[in-house]
């Protein structure tokens, strides 16, 4: 198999290798078997936290271009593309994107851990996650401007909305490299560390968000996730609703330790 997951308590790193072949580009079954994987990850009520990681070197390089070509048979396309991995009607789960997860709705947060290359369809796996942990050597880039392939897993939606429109499109129609240190000053990753420790700080900060009561944090998530573009209203409203429900499983315990002594003067080490 190409993707794996090793646990360590209610943190799941979700592995994906196959960089010997191609540098962890995604086909079929990797994409098949990624979504499985996330899906397990976000059923399991033991699990919290994912973070997601390229083994070998780079996060992803993309949709597989060789599996692509094979598409030039229009039959295949439709089949394959339109049939297979198009949105449906009605109230039908979204089907995968050609990149696996990028069409899923997850109730917990993920983190990508990015080393190498994140392009193309690999940089629009890593906008899906919630936080990216990136290398001092990553990058990103819409690669596959090059060869006449658009963004469909969500690259064209996603990037404005971390970096503003009009350097999303710049990204996008130029196709240019994007070093890390940029990725983190126009805000499309949120921590750089040195090159092969992507991996480590990723779950170093999938354990810190892991030992928080998880209905607030999966509440706060939710909301920030469904509120974007809302009008000011409607949005204050939604975040009323996902942090009441919160409150009232967790909030009340919490502000009981609080009164008992804990967590004063915003230690977090005591909660």
């Amino acid at each position: 198999m190409t993707v794996r997951t090793e646990k360590n308590g209610a943190v799941w790193t979700i592995v994906h290798s196959r960089f010997d072949e191609a540098r962890n580009a995604m086909d079929p079954e990797s994409a098949d078997a990624l979504v499985e994987a996330m899906k397990a990850f976000d059923r399991d009520a033991d699990a919290s936290v994912a973070v997601l990681w390229g083994e070998g070197g780079a996060f992803c390089a993309g949709w597989d271009l060789k599996y692509a070509s094979t598409l030039a048979d229009r039959e295949k396309f439709d089949r394959d593309m339109v049939r297979g991995l198009a949105f449906p009607m009605g109230a039908n789960d979204a089907p995968r994107g050609p990149l696996g997860p990028t069409r899923l709705e997850l109730s917990k947060p993920v983190i990508a851990a990015v080393e190498g290359p994140a392009v193309a369809g690999g940089m629009e796996l890593a906008l899906w996650c919630d936080i990216r942990v990136m290398a001092d050597s990553a990058y990103f880039g819409v690669y596959c401007r090059r060869w006449g392939i658009p963004l469909l897993d969500g690259g064209s939606v996603r990037l404005p909305r971390l970096v503003g429109q009009g350097r999303a499109l710049e990204i996008i129609l130029t196709g240019r490299k994007v070093p890390a240190e940029e990725a983190l000053r126009i805000g499309m990753c949120e921590q750089v560390v040195a090159t092969g420790k992507a991996r480590e700080a990723a779950e170093e900060m999938a354990h810190e968000i892991a030992r928080f009561p998880q209905a607030a944090v999966r509440a706060d998530r939710r909301t920030v996730h469904e509120t974007h573009g809302m009008a000011l209203r409607d949005a204050m409203r939604c975040e009323w609703h996902n942090g009441v429900e919160a409150h009232s499983l967790e909030g009340a315990s919490g502000a009981g330790r609080f009164a008992a002594g804990l967590g004063r003067s915003g230690d977090f080490s005591k909660i």
